[in-house]
This record gives structure tokens, sequence and C-alpha cells, in this order.
């Protein structure tokens, strides 16, 4: 009798992961409550249903090795949502999710970087000065792509972010990506307090502007800004720029808070999935005046809620755009918590500017984004700020 021909490493590991979804199939089809509602109907079908259970008998009867069905679960539900080819949608495992709501305490501290979302992982937008991450020799344009054992690649940027965070005095270790040389390094968490907002007092020409950066769309970003905005009036600033490069957005909600400062009323965005009604916001009022000239300054890193205040600006006319195209994220999640103590983050709809624009092209995928009036870019390596410059210059030719 003739020996049967070795499976090669590649095949072996095609049969493994059709038997890993092959058991989730069944598995889930007996516990439907920990699908969401999208997805349960797909499961749960009577004849499949069977079809897979038979399957699964046979493999529990003559399958050689005995497998771990909690790892087989996990396996298969984070490869079911990536599947769905959607770069801001995945699965939290039991553990990875105790690590995401540990890490949510607002009163936990950092490292001291700013980051931007990577397929990789989290890429390094800026080191703050005196901060931890700057004594360990972190720079900008580096990729985190492992924060422990956990590696960051295809994870949400809010779940990757977390995970660095923690009390200060504790110890994370971070895999850094600089080019082609991979480093690690294990860095001290400090209190690091960074204000969201800013303003500085400049003059273009004679003409006073009050030039506004905006880091972040966390709890109470439109608050501080409004602050900024209104020290920058009492000190005779005639126009304003608002900085949103490299904005990463955050909450909606403070998307609003913060186009409100501009807008005295109206749409501000609208929300709408396949589950869910379609909802407007609109500006909630106590505007300052739209005499008051305004310039909105973005670039590739300006994403999500950054976007939603661009977008409303724009297409409500009480701002001219400088820059270069947006990200285009057009889509926001929610997390949805599994019985098993694992969690689904998915994306469940798309917003849309006043006009109707929805900045991922209808898609979860990288977008359009927003086209600015004006292009400009500053260079890294040239002296001074060109975007900058020119946002100056613009809003500066609209003060009559």
């Amino acid at each position: 009798m003739s020996a049967r021909p070795t499976r090669t490493p590649r095949l072996a590991a095609r049969i493994l992961t059709g038997l890993v979804v092959l058991f989730v199939g069944v598995w889930l089809g007996g516990h439907p409550s920990w699908l969401p509602a999208p997805l349960r109907n797909t499961f749960v079908d009577n004849a499949n249903g069977r079809l897979v259970q038979e399957a699964v008998d046979v493999l529990a009867r003559d399958y050689y090795r005995r497998v771990n069905r909690n790892d087989l679960v996990n396996t298969g539900l984070t490869q079911m949502v990536s599947s769905l080819g959607d770069p801001y949608s995945h699965y939290f495992s039991p553990s990875d999710y105790r690590a995401f709501v540990s890490e949510s305490n607002p009163h936990l501290s950092g490292v001291g970087i700013d980051v931007l979302p990577d397929s990789r992982g989290l890429r390094i937008a800026d080191v703050f000065q005196g901060s931890p991450a700057a004594r360990a020799g972190l720079r900008r344009g580096e990729v985190i792509i492992r924060v422990g054992s956990t590696r960051l690649a295809n994870r949400s940027s809010d779940f990757a972010s977390r995970l660095i965070k923690g009390p200060a005095g504790t110890h994370v270790t971070l895999t850094v990506l600089d080019g082609a040389r991979t480093s690690v390094v294990t860095i001290t968490r400090a209190n690091i307090v960074v204000p969201v907002a800013s303003g500085a007092l400049v003059s273009y020409r004679g003409v006073k502007i009050g030039n506004l950066r905006l880091t972040s769309f966390t709890d109470s970003s439109g608050a501080e800004l409004r602050v900024q905005v209104d020290q920058m009036l009492r000190e005779g600033a005639r126009a304003l720029v608002l900085d949103l490069r490299e904005n990463g957005g955050g909450l909606l909600d403070e998307a609003v808070n913060v186009a409100s400062i501009f807008i005295p009323d109206g749409t501000v965005v609208s929300t709408a999935g396949r589950s869910q009604p379609r909802q407007v916001y609109v500006a909630k009022g106590g505007a300052i005046s739209t005499r008051i000239p305004l310039v909105v300054l973005v670039d590739r890193g300006t994403a999500s809620a950054a976007e939603i205040v661009t977008g409303a600006l724009k297409d409500r006319r009480r701002a001219k755009v400088v820059g270069t195209r947006t990200y285009g994220k057009g889509v926001f999640q929610e997390i949805e918590t599994l019985s098993n103590g694992g969690a689904l983050d998915i994306t469940v709809g798309e917003y849309f500017t006043p006009s109707g624009h929805n900045l991922g092209g209808g898609g979860v995928r990288e977008g359009a984004g927003i086209a600015p009036n004006i292009y400009a870019v500053s260079s890294p390596r040239a002296a001074g700020d060109h975007a900058l410059t020119i946002a100056e210059r613009t809003v500066a030719a609209e003060v009559r």
C-alpha cells in the first residue's frame, strides 16, 4: 500500500483556515446571540447549519489532534470581520476588549506622542518635547507596529492608542519600525498635559490674525477651542485660521461643537446606516460673528471628525479651505459587546456634509476627501511653514 502524498505547508494552512471557519460557523449557529443582527441570519440558516454540523461531527470524530475551541472561535471571528475588507472594523477577543475598556480610563497617562492611523499600526505625527517618548528617542515618521505582544496591523487607531496609555509610572514596550529597521523600546509612562487647542496672534501685512490649532476631537475639545477663539478676538484678531492638519478626528459630538463656534445655525453633518435611521446634526448656537473671515488649513492627515468640520465650513460657505486633499474617512463605528466577553468594533454607517457629499465616496476605504479651495503644502525640509503663510495671506485678503 502506497503512502499518501504529503501536503505542502501552504495547503495545510488553507485546510486549517477552512476548518477554523467551518467550526466557527457551526458554533455560532448554536450561539446566535454572539453575532450582531446584520450577521446573525447568515449563520443561523437551518439548511447551512445542518450541513456545517454534519461536517463538524466528522471533524470531531476523525481529526487527528485536539483543538482549543476558544482559540478557534476567536480566530474565526477575526477572519470573519477581516473578510469584510473594512480597515475600520475589527473583532476584540475577550482579553483585547478587557484591555480596551481598562485603557479607556480618562485619568490614565501616556508617553507623549501624537499619532495617525497606518495600515501597519500607528504612525508618529509628533513627539512632545521633554516627554518620555522624546527621551526614549522616538521620532516623527516612525511606525509603532506592536504594543507589548499585541500586533497593531489592521487594528483601529483608537484601540492601539489606548494600549499605549496607562497609569503614570508603569511601563509599556513598543516595537517601532523606522524604514527597514525595527527596534524595541520600553518607556515609563508619565502624566502628559498637552492642550488640544492652542492659539497665537500674528500680523500679516498689518492685519491681525488669530492662528488656532486643534489636534484632536476628544472630550471638551470644542470648549477648549472656544476659549482660544475668544482670546484671539479680545486681543484684536480680525480674521482666523483654523489649523486641522494631522488631526485624525475623534468624537462626532465634538465636531458639532467645534463647527458651532463658527456656524450660527443649520446642518453640520448627517449620518445614515443600513440599520440606523438618518440623523441630522445642527449647529448649537452661540457662534461668533460670521463677518470674521475664516480659513481652514488641512492636509492628508485631516480625517474623520476634522473632515466633518472642514466639510461643514466649506459647504456652508463659512470658510475657505487651504492645503491638500483630506484623508477621506466617510464612515463611523460602534462597539457591540458579545456574550463571550469580546466585542465587535464595526462600521455601522456613513456621514455626509451639508451638501450630501460622503467623504469616503460611498465606501469604507480611504476616499476622495475634501478638495481645498487653494492648494498649499509645506515641505518639512524647507524653512518656514509655506501652507500656513498661504492661509494667512488668503484670510487677510478677506478682511474688509
